[in-house]
């Protein structure tokens, strides 16, 4: 690896898991982060230089920077904390990582392509479960199809439960709907009011939920494909509790129920523990069609989603700092391939197959 590397928010349940999997690799990143207890702990423990700097001091982040190659980024709600983080990486001429699924955060990323390649700097958010095996698929079904004018990508996890920044995140969403791609646009969807049924192992159908995935920004700047829609494999109960929460929209748009919502996560919820991201997975499956009916489909099963994350942010960060990747900003498979998702550990399928129309 060229350079020394940082991840920051190391101390938070994904970066904790992102630092164990560069140690076990024999790497020796940088412990950052913005509360000096628990990060200069992460680092004794593991032997690690650390840093401890806040985004809101712009000087102490310039300086937390300093003789770093490559930065991963980890602290969410990457709406809030994304902005500062890509600032001082492009002034400093510092690569930048992340582990966003945030629409808003891929967009406002790609947006500054062009001066990421200015600066020589490569911006690539979404190197975890969002989006590295979705992007992956898009990519391949496109390659496969290249007349598809409509994409569907799909995910449903077996065995495995949030943590507490993913839930935070959830949060900090609430109360915005859903929404899908068409016509190459962004359109608002309310939560729970578009349904399916998506097949993720063949013959046994699965009752699926649109919702606002990464996948929506994501898919379209690697695909060009115009109509996008990204589901859940929540099952009929779940699909009822979405439903529910869709009817309550206008009251999650309210700042002091989201900062109650969040005070509720923070002293309730931890993360999968070490059993279940050893045993939990998840199946995806994706689907592109041409106007006129053609179409084919791909399935993939991964590792339980963090520990996916953890190997798959590592080794993007990895090939990052050696050069692999030109400047400029990136979705994970137009930076590393279609095919990067195949060589992770625990990575099943994703051979791409003729379809029926209309068929899942």
């Amino acid at each position: 690896m060229t350079g020394a590397f940082a991840v920051y928010g190391a101390n938070g349940y994904t970066g904790t898991l992102v630092v164990r999997e560069a140690v076990a690799r024999g790497l020796a990143p940088i412990v950052a982060g913005r509360r000096r207890a628990p990060v200069a702990a992460l680092a004794r423990a593991h032997g690690l230089p650390f840093r401890v700097f806040d985004l809101a001091d712009r000087d102490a982040v310039a300086r937390g920077l300093e003789g770093v190659a490559a930065l991963l980024h980890c602290a969410g709600p990457f709406v809030h904390t994304s902005r500062p983080m890509v600032d001082a990486c492009l002034a400093a001429g510092v690569h930048y990582l992340d582990i966003t699924g945030e629409i808003e955060v891929f967009e406002a990323i790609f947006a500054r392509d062009a001066e990421a390649r200015a600066r020589g700097v490569v911006l690539l958010p979404g190197v975890g479960f969002d989006v590295v095996p979705s992007d992956g698929l898009a990519r391949r079904l496109a390659e496969a199809l290249p007349e598809a004018v409509r994409l569907d990508l799909a995910f449903a996890p077996e065995g495995g439960s949030w943590s507490r920044g993913t839930l935070a995140t959830s949060i900090e969403g609430a109360g915005k709907g859903g929404a899908v791609r068409r016509g190459g646009r962004l359109r608002p969807l309310r939560t729970g009011s578009l349904t399916r049924e998506i097949e993720f192992v063949p013959g046994r159908p699965r009752l699926s939920v649109a919702i606002p995935w990464g996948d929506l920004a994501t898919a379209w700047r690697t695909t060009g494909i115009p109509d996008i829609t990204t589901w859940f494999g929540a099952g009929r109960r779940r699909v009822v509790s979405l439903r529910r929460l869709g009817a309550l929209e206008p009251l999650l748009r309210l700042a002091p129920v989201r900062k109650s919502l969040r005070a509720v996560v923070r002293a309730t919820v931890d993360g999968p523990d070490a059993a279940t991201r050893d045993s939990a997975r998840v199946r995806l499956w994706g689907r592109a069609e041409t106007a006129d009916g053609r179409a084919v489909e791909a399935r993939l099963e991964i590792p339980e989603g963090y520990r996916f994350t953890a190997t798959a942010a590592v080794e993007c960060l990895r090939r990052v700092a050696a050069g692999e990747v030109p400047p400029g900003a990136w979705t994970p498979s137009r930076a590393l391939g279609a095919g990067f998702v195949d060589g992770l550990p625990g990575v099943v399928g994703g051979a791409v197959t003729p379809a029926p129309p209309g068929k899942s």
